[in-house]
């Protein structure tokens, strides 16, 4: 009992954690793309003395492992780019909601990959998710920033759906805090070529952000994801991680200042719920 009160308090921890990453995109006035680097840098270094800290190795067990990592690197990358850039082009409510299309998006992803079925059911939930989604776009024009952000969000669900599977089927045997250190690592080295701000420009103010969103808002929720996949159900973990779109919403209310309309809030609940459907579902299987 004691051990699955300390998973959910580490699960619950690490959902809010995750849900308050979203207010960095509005509160530092850097590109999506600049955050992404400076996050990944300083994430990397957390990691990295966590790794030693526990006497975790840090070499990978094979040469091919080294590849994989590579290919994870590349799309957590430009997952973490285009999450971002959709809170930034539209708001946190409506940039979450697109991004949690992804338990709908690994259902069909996943059979692909199983070389299995898909059922009529995960058919359903996809025109929920759908419906949801349409009641987010304002107006079908790719002059709009709030399309914009949606497309971006969606995007950013595929290649995080993509990222979980392969991570799944090739580096599952590692720990959370492992992989995330070579993810985080290799991601700053192959996007730091296209920076396009100088760091002496940064101000203290925005260092102090970029610090707390790299240490406590990247390597903390993660290492607490795994500290709570140690002792819960991974059902239990999908379930409670679907709650990130209410509490990144709730906090953007007072940080923010940003309400949710009737038709964010009906297009949330519409793919929360298609979300939640799939995670419980999966959980039975």
């Amino acid at each position: 009992m004691e051990q699955r009160k300390q998973g959910l308090w580490a699960l619950h921890s690490a959902t809010l954690l995750l849900g308050g990453t979203t207010l960095f995109s509005k509160l530092i006035p850097l590109s999506a793309l600049d955050i992404t680097i400076i996050r990944c840098v300083i994430a990397s270094i957390v990691l990295w003395l966590l790794l030693k800290v526990t006497k975790q190795p840090l070499r990978l067990n094979k040469l091919s492992d080294y590849g994989w990592a590579v290919l994870l690197a590349a799309l957590v990358g430009a997952h973490w780019v285009t999450f971002f850039l959709g809170m930034q082009l539209s708001t946190i409510a409506i940039g979450l909601i697109a991004f949690y299309t992804y338990p709908v998006m690994t259902v069909f992803l996943e059979p692909l990959f199983n070389r299995e079925k898909i059922q009529g059911q995960d058919i359903v939930s996809a025109l929920v998710v759908l419906i949801g989604i349409s009641l987010l776009v304002p107006e079908l024009s790719l002059e709009n920033d709030v399309t914009l952000g949606i497309i971006s969000g969606i995007s950013s669900a595929f290649l995080f759906t993509l990222r979980n599977i392969l991570y799944k089927r090739k580096l599952s045997h590692y720990s959370g805090p492992h992989t995330m250190f070579y993810q985080t690592l290799l991601t700053a080295c192959m996007l730091s070529p296209f920076l396009s701000v100088d760091l002496a420009d940064i101000n203290n103010d925005n260092w102090t952000l970029l610090v707390v969103l790299g240490v406590c808002f990247t390597a903390m929720p993660h290492t607490l994801l795994v500290t709570a996949l140690r002792y819960l159900k991974a059902k239990t973990v999908g379930l409670i991680s679907c709650l990130q779109p209410l509490y990144g919403s709730l906090l953007a209310i007072p940080f923010l200042g940003e309400i949710p309309n009737a038709a964010t809030i009906t297009g949330g609940v519409l793919v929360v719920s298609a979300a939640l459907f799939e995670t419980w579902n999966a959980g039975k299987k």
